[in-house]
């Protein structure tokens, strides 16, 4: 009984000196000489963790350094990856952002791959970037202009054809040569400009198919198919890439952010075990609590080595996608934040979808370029009809007579009559690529039907989330600041503290998670319905 009463005596003794001392209604000389003890306390027992916690905080702060170019770059250290962008910060990407024109590069030094800085960009300059210099889309483009050469080359089947060829020879002939020493032999003297002779001759040819059997139109239509073709692929290209830059963004943001929500619970694992120790060495706390709040520190820390990471890998991640130079790294500028709002109802993104989506487009042109096919491979058994002219002059030297001229005209008629049946095999071949381009027209229609509802459901889901986990944050704080006062007090367990630490960071990161999620869904949306950010349902 003794015992209990000394315990439960000593026990509310401290809890008062630890309530009066955090409000500060002690006496100075005595709450003086408690805090300095403690204080000694903290100072020799998580002189470590402190040193190490100091070291992740200047890794943090030292991932923005300035680029060495004749170009200044914003040098933001003081702010987080979630600040707002400096109002210095140009809207235009910079030029020293672009990779080497010569795309054989290939560095062989390790200096020529070392990355010297990172260049916080906006999501609309990783979008400039990213039309101005990814690859992907550059092939897009070349295999655009790749189309519209063979659309040339099939128009000139519609021009008739004209060559020139002339030459000059000089011969001797070896019956000459035996008929000049037989003369010779019978004393008639011979001169060697009667076996020698000097020809000048020309010919100019045009010739012309009049008549193909629909050949030379099939071919003509299928490559203006195929340019069309060739260009909803680069806006396919487009759109995607604008996707998969905006993706990327948010992801390198959900990085920035993580690393954010693990600094400050490192920060609030610092001060857990501060009060922990504190409590222990005023002779109210355990040695147990103290080491939950080293393990809730070292946790803490561990994350936070992830996060810096995995933050890293996102940037590189852009820096791969925008295809920047080689030497310098990008980080995100823009805040976390709702990206915009999307107005129209459901029924009228659908029906936009398929006005705008690029892909539908694309089986119809699919279909018609079949049916020029089909149309060329039937031509083959049709009847063709050619004209050939041509004049000719011919000049013998030193024979008296001067240059002579000739000239024809005349047309040619071509039929097959038997191929096998090899033309109507082809013709066959194509009507089923036709019925294929037709079922896959229905199939992407109602696939895009499906990314349309499916982006537009969880832009709605997450806009709702957005607010749940606003309040949920708030609620944390203000948990995290009650635990903390009972721990203090003595009335609460460095358990509770934390739960409540933990329930902090989550709820950050849940809100983090919303509006990302949100901003994701949005840009999905914006693709499945091929709307530009600047028009359609978007405000």
């Amino acid at each position: 009984m003794r015992i209990n009463i000394l315990s439960y005596t000593r026990y509310f003794i401290a809890v008062s000196i630890s309530t009066v001392t955090a409000l500060g209604n002690i006496e100075p000389s005595r709450s003086q000489n408690v805090l300095s003890i403690t204080q000694q306390n903290i100072d020799s027992s998580s002189q470590s963790i402190q040193s190490q916690a100091n070291e992740f905080s200047k890794q943090l702060q030292d991932v923005i350094v300035p680029v060495r170019t004749s170009t200044p770059i914003q040098n933001n250290l003081n702010s987080t990856p979630s600040s707002s962008p400096s109002p210095g910060l140009s809207t235009e990407a910079p030029n020293y952002l672009n990779p080497n024109p010569n795309p054989l590069q290939f560095p062989t030094r390790p200096e020529e791959v070392r990355v010297q800085g990172t260049q916080p960009i906006t999501l609309q300059q990783a979008l400039e970037l990213a039309q101005r210099n990814n690859r992907q889309l550059q092939v897009a483009r070349l295999t655009v202009e790749r189309s519209r050469a063979a659309l040339r080359e099939a128009r000139s089947a519609l021009y008739p054809s004209v060559g020139v060829n002339s030459g000059i020879s000089r011969s001797r002939s070896a019956q000459s040569e035996l008929q000049q020493r037989i003369q010779e032999n019978q004393g008639i003297p011979q001169t060697d400009e009667g076996s020698i002779s000097t020809v000048l001759s020309g010919t100019a040819e045009l010739s012309y198919n009049l008549y193909t059997s629909g050949e030379r139109s099939s071919r003509i239509r299928a490559a203006e198919e195929q340019v069309r073709l060739s260009e909803l692929q680069l806006e396919q290209a487009t759109e995607e890439l604008r996707l998969n830059v905006a993706d990327d963004y948010y992801n390198l943001q959900a990085a920035d952010e993580l690393v954010r929500i693990n600094q400050s619970a490192v920060t609030n694992a610092q001060a857990s075990l501060r009060d922990a120790q504190a409590l222990e060495q005023a002779g109210v706390g355990t040695r147990f609590a103290v080491l939950q709040a080293e393990v809730q520190l070292a946790n803490a820390t561990q994350d936070l080595t992830n996060a810096l990471g995995q933050q890293q890998t996102s940037r590189r991640q852009l820096a791969s996608r925008l295809s920047i130079a080689q030497l310098v790294n990008v980080s995100a500028a823009d805040p976390v934040q709702i990206s915009g709002l999307w107005n129209l109802p459901l029924e009228d993104s659908i029906v936009l979808a398929f006005r705008n989506r690029a892909e539908l487009e694309q089986q119809l042109v699919q279909r018609n370029i079949s049916e020029a096919q089909r149309r060329l491979a039937l031509s083959q058994l049709g009847p063709r009809v050619s004209l050939v002219t041509s004049y000719n002059v011919l000049d013998v030297f030193d024979d008296g007579a001067g240059l002579a001229d000739g000239y024809s005209l005349g047309a040619n008629v071509s039929l097959n009559l038997y191929d096998g049946g090899a033309a109507r095999a082809r013709a066959r071949q194509e009507e089923a690529n036709i019925a294929i381009a037709e079922t896959n027209f229905a199939d992407t229609r109602n696939q895009v039907r499906f990314e349309v509802e499916e982006a537009y459901n969880t832009l709605q889901s997450n806009l709702a989330n957005i607010q749940t986990a606003s309040v949920a944050l708030e609620q944390a704080r203000e948990a995290l600041r009650l635990a903390r006062l009972r721990f203090q007090a003595g009335v609460g367990t460095q358990t509770e503290v934390i739960d409540a630490e933990n329930d902090l960071t989550n709820a950050e990161g849940n809100r983090v998670t919303a509006i990302l999620d949100y901003n994701r869904a949005l840009a999905r949306l914006q693709r499945a319905a091929s709307s530009d950010p600047q028009s359609g349902g978007l405000e």
